[in-house]
């Protein structure tokens, strides 16, 4: 046509209501659904105990200077679970745990069980060590960074170890789904749980066929790290959803235009 406009040079006021309501759903939409995607990521996930979530880890060698000497290093798997263990010995208040099950962690909960002999015999209760049919005697180490760095505890045993048995069950007194990752010299690696708490390690000259029966890969991510991607997942649908929804409506319009 000659001397025809351009659509996108006429003036706002001289384009029909419907088209304009159009381009305005159009402008709108891609912001809205930014709006939205940007807030359900940013959902805060309240802190609850996960027994099923990140476990806790453990690193046992023998010392290099003291050859009768295991050491033991334990790492919890979520700060919020020093806070339940800290209610259970009576080291926190009982309404740091909610009744909902969330708990109250606060900075200054792991000092509170560093310093404290109750949770030294606690880690010494949970975690043995034997040589044989010999058992280790166990020295907690002054613990700066508990829930960061861990604890570790040397034990001493009779006489130089060639292969330990160390036993785990922590955690699994306040709830049997507890696990443990460990790991041990030359690539040894053992999953500790509630039934399973107990495995022997050689220290010195590690055999091949000194290995776990469960690897500690096939520990599966659990409620603490399921539960933010299914919000952000079921977000993600909603959104879907409405970005379809509208342009169905758009499509009507056109029609009937």
């Amino acid at each position: 046509m000659v001397g025809a406009t351009p659509a996108a040079a006429i003036p706002e006021r001289f384009v029909p209501l419907p088209r304009r309501r159009r381009r305005s759903a159009v402008k709108v939409l891609p912001l809205a659904v930014l709006a939205v995607a940007a807030s359900i990521t940013a959902l805060p996930v309240p802190a609850t105990a996960h027994p099923s979530g990140d476990p806790q880890t453990v690193s046992i060698a023998r010392d290099d200077k003291r050859p009768e000497v295991v050491r033991v290093r334990w790492r919890v798997g979520g700060p919020d679970d020093l806070t339940l263990l800290g209610v259970s010995l009576g080291l926190l208040p009982p309404d740091r745990v909610l009744l909902d099950g969330a708990v109250d962690y606060r900075t200054t909960d792991p000092a509170v069980l560093a310093s404290s002999e109750r949770f030294s015999a606690y880690l010494l209760k949970q975690i043995t060590v034997s040589d044989g049919t010999r058992r280790c005697l166990g020295t907690v180490a002054e613990s700066k960074a508990l829930a960061r760095a861990g604890a570790t505890v040397d034990y001493t045993c009779p006489g130089p170890v060639d292969t330990a048995t160390v036993a785990v069950r922590m955690l699994t007194d306040l709830n049997p789904a507890y696990r443990a990752v460990a790991t041990g010299p030359d690539g040894q690696r053992a999953v500790y749980a509630s039934g399973a708490d107990s495995h022997d390690w050689a220290l010195t000259g590690v055999p091949v066929a000194v290995r776990s029966t469960e690897p500690a890969h096939s520990v599966k991510l659990g409620r603490g790290a399921a539960v933010p991607i299914a919000a952000r997942a079921g977000g993600a649908l909603l959104v879907a959803a409405g970005v379809l929804l509208v342009s169905r409506r758009l499509r009507r319009r056109r029609a009937v235009v």
